[in-house]
């Protein structure tokens, strides 16, 4: 029994949030023309629960004890300092829990991987262009389980429930990428390092850490790629910036020479 579970691969748990919107809208503001899907994923158990029990000792620190009510680290609320973040208009709080949440996010040990989508360009290649959320999943699905076979390992995904008709559309999406494959890959590259055919949908009111990071590092990993492909200005050496250097040595990358562009960075025209 003992040598059974020795030969139990490593399980791992991608995470997913947006960055953007899925619309062919307003397509000349960069904030509509872009959108990013980005992912964090861990070793389960352990990685990830100790950066579980480091995220909750951070809020507790900041906000207090809240068993019944716990804070739900959301970065638009953060920004507007809604509900529980009102009490960062307090300016030394605020530094606490801005330099608190580098560290925790920096001490964290996770892959790392975004795709990007300028939908502009897109609709302009295609006559029938790709559904832009779905298009980035299916990247994103082809580069973590590339990580996962090429590790020996496998996992699942898990991603933030949008609303009925989007959770409904993503979860046929996954189905399919599993069941079919994608343009780049066959279905056994899936099914060799995926656990389940079925992608797990969580609220936000769950309290889920890794939702709650790939959140937070949605924007500015986003905002982050935008820059190096000249697509925005330079915004100086704002807060997004600070979260942005402290991951930058998680990024997926070809281990064999050490290129992140196509494996952490993946830029879809």
């Amino acid at each position: 029994m003992t040598e059974n579970l020795a030969q139990q691969p490593i399980r791992y748990r991608l995470y997913i949030d947006e960055s953007g919107d899925h619309a062919y809208k307003r397509l000349q503001d960069p904030s509509h023309r872009y959108l990013a899907l980005l992912g964090v994923w861990f070793r389960q158990h352990d990685d990830y629960v100790e950066f579980a029990d480091s995220l909750e000792l951070f809020k507790r620190r900041i906000f207090g004890p809240r068993p019944d009510n716990p804070v739900i680290l959301h970065r638009s609320d953060v920004i507007g300092r809604k509900g529980a973040f009102g009490v960062l208009c307090d300016s030394a709080l605020a530094k606490e829990f801005d330099e608190g949440l580098l560290q925790v996010v920096e001490g964290a040990r996770f892959t790392l991987i975004i795709v990007v989508i300028d939908k502009r360009e897109h609709r302009l290649r295609y006559v029938r262009p790709f559904h832009p959320y779905h298009y980035c999943l299916a990247a994103m699905l082809d580069r973590y389980c590339g990580w996962l076979n090429y590790s020996h390992a496998v996992g699942d995904v898990m991603a933030e429930a949008r609303g009925k008709k989007e959770d409904r559309l993503l979860e046929e999406e996954y189905r399919r990428v599993y069941g079919k494959g994608t343009l780049q890959f066959g279905c056994e590259h899936h099914q060799r390092a995926l656990t389940s055919r079925e992608m797990k949908l969580k609220p936000k009111a769950a309290n889920i850490a890794g939702l709650q990071l790939a959140d937070l590092l949605a924007y500015p990993v986003r905002q982050m790629v935008l820059l190096e492909k000249g697509r925005i200005g330079d915004p100086g050496d704002v807060y997004g910036r600070r979260m942005g250097r402290a991951v930058e040595d998680k990024f997926n990358m070809n281990y064999a020479t050490g290129q992140v562009d196509g494996y952490g960075k993946v830029w879809l025209p």
